[in-house]
């Protein structure tokens, strides 16, 4: 018997709204809502969209050790980052594959930690199993904290009407803790879709009152805003290149091979430093790679690459069309010696071969990087 799905305090408005619920991470969450997909992914792009993404982990880590404990956790030098800022890191086993990919905030008194739904339990007992020895208190918060998600070149406008927060002074990868429509909040100016915006944590208890306030606001401050289930958010993420575990890195995937290389300062001494260094030197045989398809259909994740000839030389970890770019595209892991832009491949879908190329990263540049 398949143990019952965990439901957001949301789902009931998901429900009465139209979203369709589906299984994900161990929760039952909406994949989209009666406008569909391709049209929420234009809505964020353009204006402004809402993801429940309560379904995330948050921990806590205060005492006197807290740096130097996350130093030796994760891949980031966690020393460099400021008050109030936050910064993606990478946690690792010894042989250099990937616990998680986390997002450390520095907050008064204490360092928040958010990961990945499907990787709490497990990522809360790696936290754990690796603090003896240092004076640190590891707190698991997802119970009373909710998270959302406010994305898009109108998020800041938007919220603005709801904070007496100057979010025009909140630089990117920043945080501010104040009230957002009189409920206490933690603002980061972080996402997941490659637009502007922010993420969002406060009581759980008032998640229907937040979420119902950002959406009224919207069209009395004259912006488009609209929900956001997890298959828009999957391609706005894909878009600009962000990594998904379970699908650009896992346990059996490093950090090097998935292109996150930059998030490693192989100054600080942190859990498999000596193997990804190892790997470096050695050069990797299998590479990340995006790609789109010339011919139609629809890449899955799992589904086999090969050359011309018929070689298998990798596999699709993402496959998904992509609205930004009017494209069938996705991402893999491939031999390295086929990492390289222009490369023809054949995508195999069910069998029969289907013509593709190696695409230059990302399909999307964030406004924020331009």
């Amino acid at each position: 018997m398949s143990e019952a799905l965990n439901r957001t305090k949301l789902y009931d408005w998901h429900v009465a709204h139209g979203g369709r619920m589906v299984p994900f991470a161990g929760w039952e969450m909406p994949v989209q809502y009666p406008t569909g997909p391709i049209e929420e992914h234009h809505l964020t792009r353009r204006s402004a969209g809402l993801f429940d993404i309560d379904h995330m982990g948050q921990i806590a880590v205060t005492g006197p050790d807290a740096v130097a404990y996350l130093n030796r956790l994760v891949t980031w030098e966690v020393s460099l980052i400021g008050p109030n800022e936050a910064h993606y890191a990478l946690m690792c086993y010894e042989n250099g594959g990937v616990v998680d990919d986390v997002f450390i905030y520095n907050l008064p008194e204490r360092w928040f930690v958010v990961v990945n739904a499907d990787n709490l339990a497990k990522d809360f007992q790696w936290m754990q199993d690796h603090a003896a020895g240092y004076d640190v208190t590891v707190t698991d918060l997802s119970p009373e904290t909710y998270m959302m998600a406010l994305q898009g070149p109108q998020a800041i406008p938007l919220l603005q009407t709801l904070t007496e927060a100057n979010l025009a002074e909140l630089p990117r990868f920043n945080a501010v803790e104040t009230t957002v429509s009189r409920i206490p909040t933690l603002i980061g100016r972080t996402g997941y879709t490659g637009e502007d915006g922010v993420e969002l944590f406060f009581p759980a208890e008032r998640a229907v009152e937040l979420w119902e306030a950002l959406l009224a606001v919207g069209p009395a401050a004259g912006i488009d805003v609209g929900p956001i289930g997890l298959a828009a958010r999957d391609s706005l993420r894909f878009e600009p290149g962000f990594a998904l575990y379970g699908h650009e890195i896992n346990a059996e995937i490093t950090p090097l091979e998935a292109r996150l290389g930059w998030a490693c300062k192989f100054e600080s001494d942190f859990i498999g430093r000596a193997a990804l260094l190892a790997q470096k030197e050695a050069g990797l045989t299998k590479k990340l790679i995006s790609f789109e398809l010339t011919d139609k259909g629809v890449p899955r994740q799992g589904y086999p690459l090969t050359t011309p000839a018929g070689q298998e030389i990798g596999t699709v970890v993402t496959g998904l069309y992509a609205p930004t770019v009017d494209k069938y595209c996705g991402n893999a892991f491939v031999e390295s010696d086929y990492a390289v832009v222009g490369t023809a491949l054949n995508l195999l879908i069910r069998g029969k071969p289907k013509a593709a190329v190696v695409s230059q990263r990302p399909f999307y540049t964030p406004a924020y990087r331009k």
